[in-house]
């Protein structure tokens, strides 16, 4: 009986998108990118310096609606500029949620502090107001809370800054699979003292590797630009530094790519939200739409299956039948690194990480 189903849901799948073999997640490309990455390639500066860099950061801050953007390698190293930022130093405790791509824990332990892993919400999949307030009634030593908008689907943030600000808490958004996506009206990245963004090869738009750091302080901007180019002190030819800096700069190359991915967003964004209603049609209650008060990028298409054992028989049909499907991520304290971290109860982060599968999700042309 389940493999009738799945095999519906794959000969639906692939109807969906005209191919007879599916990825995940692919780029999708035109001759716009071909034209930049050509320009910056004669212009010859590829690596950290270069215009398409600066253009690339201001508009990626006017598309997000906030003051400025500083660009990085990837959103990994982003995520741990918004930490060095924020002062976390060894020893200090960091609450975010189990349920996330291991980037977000790596971050805190690259600063030498320790992740606080705390539930998230069933409907959002990010992390739950609820929970964080009632962990930081009974715990004073959290520094900082860092929340994750799962799949471009938008946690509810402005709860957790009301939650954050009231228990002295910093807050710093996760935002790597989220661009393009609002909450009640406002771009994710706006509510914290700083946020992350992911221009990784399978996001909704890339640079090829890249990150971006969002704020609306330029204090904390001009630093975080500084601390990415190896503190180095500007001079005609001098090499001085004033700090230990970090060669996180994204190159004017991937900038180039960025900015001709950046011109076609709107499209790309209408056309996965197009994807989503076809999905929701056919999926009915197993489709996991977006949130009350959001404005999903629809970034990864999930469902949800009954169980661990129909998830797992999904992903071994999907994937043995030309139909690439992925399950959530395995929460962060189960990894052998994290499992001895502190964790509040994570009953709605174990019920999600048992049944939510990722679909085929990219561009359909």
């Amino acid at each position: 009986m389940m493999s009738q189903m799945f095999k519906q849901d794959v000969e639906f799948i692939k109807n969906v998108f005209r191919a007879e073999v599916l990825p995940l997640h692919p780029p999708y490309f035109d001759n716009r990118e071909i034209e930049l990455t050509t320009e910056c390639i004669k212009s010859t500066f590829v690596s950290s310096v270069g215009q398409f860099v600066v253009d690339f950061e201001n508009k990626i801050a006017e598309f997000c609606g906030v003051k400025r953007a500083v660009a990085c390698v990837n959103g990994t190293n982003a995520l741990h500029l918004c930490m060095i930022i924020a002062g976390i130093k060894p020893g200090d405790k960091v609450v975010t949620q189990p349920l996330t791509f291991i980037a977000t824990a790596n971050a805190i332990k690259y600063c030498g502090a320790e992740p606080v892993f705390v539930d998230v919400d069933k409907d959002t999949m990010g992390l739950s107001p609820e929970k964080l307030d009632d962990f930081l009634k009974k715990n004073k030593d959290i520094k900082a809370v860092v929340p994750m908008h799962t799949f471009g689907h938008p946690c509810r943030i402005d709860e957790i800054k009301e939650v954050s600000d009231r228990h002295g808490v910093i807050l710093i958004e996760d935002c790597a699979e989220s661009i393009g996506s609002f909450y009640k009206g406002i771009h994710t990245g706006n509510w914290g003292q700083s946020a992350a963004m992911s221009f990784n090869g399978n996001k909704t738009i890339t640079t090829g590797g890249g990150g971006m750091l969002l704020f609306n302080d330029e204090k904390l901007a001009d630093r975080a630009k500084h601390l990415s180019t190896q503190a180095k002190i500007p001079h005609r030819w001098e090499f001085r530094h004033d700090a230990v800096g970090y060669n996180y700069r994204m190159p004017n190359l991937n900038a180039a790519l960025g900015l001709a991915q950046l011109e076609k967003i709107d499209k790309i964004l209408a056309n996965k939200r197009e994807l989503a209603e076809i999905y929701k049609n056919y999926f009915k209650d197993r489709f996991v739409s977006e949130p009350e008060n959001c404005k999903s990028n629809y970034w990864l298409q999930a469902i949800k299956c009954e169980n661990k054992k129909e998830r797992d028989e999904f992903l071994t049909y999907t994937n043995d039948n030309g139909v690439m499907t992925r399950p959530i991520w395995t929460l962060m304290n189960e990894l052998d690194m994290y499992k001895n971290c502190t964790c509040g109860d994570l009953t709605n982060a174990k019920w999600l990480e048992e049944r939510i599968v990722n679909i085929p999700s990219g561009v359909r042309l």
